[in-house]
């Protein structure tokens, strides 16, 4: 039997934003592709995190990025805060193909 190579997606944005990534993470499931999302939303579960935590998650996501063959951006009302962003260019200088969910503007 011929196994399939999906494509994998990891999803960057915002944690405020989890509704979002719970939507397009079963969206994108849906539509045929290995998805890799956040493990924790500490905004929008107000949960409050030590910088050590910060640093570890942040780390943790950035391999996740490297696992990906692309990124899909959560953007909502083109939102971007810093930590975004930082894995925006992280996922350009590794060569990775980015997508947003919602019309982006530079």
């Amino acid at each position: 039997m011929e196994k399939h190579r999906y494509k994998i997606i990891t999803l960057c944005g915002s944690t405020k934003f989890k509704e979002d990534f719970l939507r397009e993470q079963e969206r994108l499931t849906l539509a045929g592709n290995v998805v890799i999302s956040v493990g924790v939303f500490g905004h929008a579960d107000n949960i409050s995190m030590e910088d050590s935590i910060k640093i570890m998650l942040d780390d943790i996501h950035r391999q996740k990025i490297e696992m990906a063959d692309e990124i899909f951006v959560i953007n909502k009302n083109d939102y971007i805060g810093l930590s975004t962003r930082n894995e925006i260019n992280y996922a350009m200088v590794c060569g990775k193909t980015i997508r947003y969910m919602e019309k982006h503007y530079e």
